[in-house]
């Protein structure tokens, strides 16, 4: 099938598309496009107006800062991908994106995009959740800044009001002696997720777990941080009974299940990806205590 007819529109600037998100009817912004145009060609979607951003420069690049990195909402998922100062400053960013589809698809697909998406499957919303990111939203009154907890409304529905767009993401630095892991199941590479986990931990000076961040994507249709399990791991020395425990009560996670994968094989599923990915995390902040 093809998509239903539509007008096209390429604003050259922020304050452009904007204007042009507040004027038109039933618009939808166009990013990378792997989402919403086989969406468009199945009839899911059909906006009678597309906003493509692609020509907006500030809307692309990677930069550091201060606090971390800063990311152009419009940055494609391989740029991300092939970022040494990605690989660097936010290594669980790095190792998430290589996950996400097809290298055809990441190309194409920005981070932006599937931030907003907000598709349960997908992993750097999961990411998002993990790192506590900040959003940066530029509307007709000017720009606002989202915590990314605040940013899912509903399935597939982002906070975003209709006449907003994002325009950055910001990426905080992690403290010395810190962790992280990817971890994610699916049938096929390259398939969306069943389910998946983020984690990040910072160890303190005598070893013990100072901050841990855990994320799930898959069991509910935002990603979901645990967090009793980071509450009960904090304080604690990340020797296996710890690392047990806390994935005893990822297994407790309420998931929403089908015919395929009913709620408590995900449980199951969330309480050894847990492990798994707590384990690594804490392997790689006790090395990077020695570096």
């Amino acid at each position: 099938m093809k998509a239903p007819a539509f007008r096209y529109h390429a604003p050259r600037s922020i304050a452009e598309a904007v204007a042009l998100m507040s004027t038109l009817e039933n618009a939808r912004v166009l990013a990378g496009g792997q989402s919403l145009m086989p969406m468009m060609n199945l009839r899911v979607a059909g906006p009678d107006h597309l906003v493509d951003l692609g020509r907006i420069a500030e809307l692309n690049g990677i930069a550091e800062d201060e606090h971390g990195l800063r990311i152009g909402a419009m940055t494609s998922q391989r740029a991300i991908e092939k970022s040494l100062l990605v690989a660097t400053i936010c290594p669980l960013l790095a190792e998430a994106i290589a996950h996400v589809g097809h290298q055809q698809t990441r190309n194409r697909g920005t981070i932006g995009g599937s931030l907003c998406h907000l598709d349960p499957g997908a992993e750097l919303p999961v990411v998002a959740a993990a790192l506590d990111i900040m959003l940066t939203a530029a509307g007709p009154t000017g720009s606002r800044e989202i915590a990314f907890r605040d940013f899912p409304a509903d399935y597939l529905t982002s906070s975003l009001e209709p006449e907003e767009i994002l325009t950055h993401i910001h990426v905080p630095r992690q403290p010395p002696r810190s962790g992280s892991a990817f971890l994610e199941f699916n049938r096929r590479p390259a398939d969306f997720a069943i389910l998946s986990v983020a984690t990040t931990l910072t160890l303190d000076e005598a070893g013990r777990i100072a901050r841990v961040a855990i994320a799930v994507g898959g069991a509910s249709y935002r990603p979901m941080r645990l967090d009793a399990a980071e509450a009960a791991l904090t304080g604690q020395l990340p020797n296996a009974e710890a690392l047990a425990d806390a994935a005893a009560i990822a297994g407790t996670l309420p998931c929403d299940g089908d015919d395929l994968y009913p709620a408590d094989y995900k449980q199951d599923l969330c309480a050894v990806l847990v492990r798994r990915t707590l384990t690594i995390a804490a392997s790689r902040a006790q090395e990077n205590a020695h570096v």
